[in-house]
């Protein structure tokens, strides 16, 4: 996690959300302000690892959005059908099995980053246009509501060559959207829109709303799940609601650390925390010219360290791998260090 990451507090990504909150050409939604989903129904969320994370993470977008709709009275079946890897292709050919066969009212559709990512192993343009079209036209035979979701950004550097080539295929699902009337969350607009906001000084690759450039951290899942629930009709004081819902939702704010012990070898461990807890702290070492993520990783080594000679069991970290009890030890690592962010927390 870089330092630019850590300082996306909360008041920031407000900030970002309530410049867009009036764009209507970044999400395209009914003139009514009707949640179009309704109490009881069920919502399929086809995608590629950005959704299997979506459903997999505490904070995911997926979990969000399941969890804005109910805090505006809206309880509803998810059925989480993201593959790590897939492409249009793969999803057109697993639509009914994972999705159309579980009697979907509605489904969101996130597919377009593997599609050009994978380059020579992607799928071209004209090809992406015949399967995207094909999975609308099997869903609406289906008698289930599509809404269409442009693909997130391919590295935070937006002039970068994926994002160019990713530029036509956005642009078709915007007009597919709009041809069958079918809701439109732009999240690559509202994304583009949020880095642009908060310019990139460093000279190094961005991590502003990814963890690597293109799998959400926090802020990029709450920006994911904002598009997502407006393009369902919620309006700013639903989303709001939806918001404050997010902040006590218990590892939906979680930061992970990394101890590198040699030989292309680590421990890890996160911090489980909420969204309002990851913020508070955030705020208390951002005075002190501190990032939360640079304070928790040395905290995390810390214990890493207790563990190696004199003190400790081992020479070095490594040695840990050598004899075959890294999974022992980085278990022992985790409580520890869920101490060590129990006390920050209490601090």
């Amino acid at each position: 996690m870089q330092t630019r990451l850590a300082r996306l507090n909360h008041s920031f990504l407000r900030t970002v959300l309530a410049s867009l909150a009036g764009a209507a050409l970044l999400i395209s939604t009914p003139a009514s302000a009707e949640i179009l989903v309704k109490d009881g129904q069920k919502v399929a969320f086809m995608g590629d690892s950005i959704t299997q994370g979506g459903w997999g993470s505490p904070g995911g977008y997926v979990r969000l959005v399941v969890a804005g709709l109910e805090a505006n009275g809206v309880k509803v079946t998810p059925i989480p059908a993201g593959i790590s890897g897939h492409k249009s292709d793969q999803m057109l050919a697993r639509l009914k099995k994972d999705a159309l066969d579980k009697q979907p009212d509605w489904m969101t559709l996130s597919c377009g980053v593997n599609d050009v990512w994978h380059g020579a192993r992607g799928i071209p343009l004209d090809q992406y246009k015949t399967n995207i079209t094909t999975i609308l036209d099997q869903c609406a035979a289906a008698g289930t509501k599509v809404v269409v979701l442009t693909a997130t950004v391919i590295g935070e550097e937006l002039d970068n060559d994926n994002n160019k080539k990713l530029a036509p295929y956005n642009e078709f699902l915007r007009s597919l959207a709009k041809e069958r009337k079918a809701p439109l969350a732009d999240l690559y607009g509202i994304f583009e829109s949020a880095i642009k906001a908060t310019p990139n000084t460093t000279g190094k690759p961005g991590r502003l709303l990814t963890s690597d450039g293109v799998h959400m951290s926090p802020p990029g899942d709450q920006l994911m799940a904002r598009g997502v629930l407006q393009a369902f009709g919620l309006d700013a004081a639903q989303l709001k609601k939806a918001e404050a819902a997010w902040q006590e939702i218990p590892g939906a704010g979680s930061v992970r650390v990394r101890f590198d012990a040699g030989q292309g070898k680590a421990f890890q461990a996160t911090a489980k925390l909420t969204p309002r807890q990851r913020d508070e702290l955030t705020a208390r070492f951002k005075k002190d010219g501190k990032s939360l993520e640079a304070v928790l990783t040395a905290a995390y080594a810390d214990e890493v360290k207790a563990l190696l000679k004199p003190g400790g069991e081992f020479e070095t970290a490594d040695a840990a791998f050598a004899a075959k009890k890294n999974n022992d030890v980085q278990g022992k690592l985790q409580a520890k260090f869920d101490q060590r962010v129990e006390a920050l927390l209490k601090h």
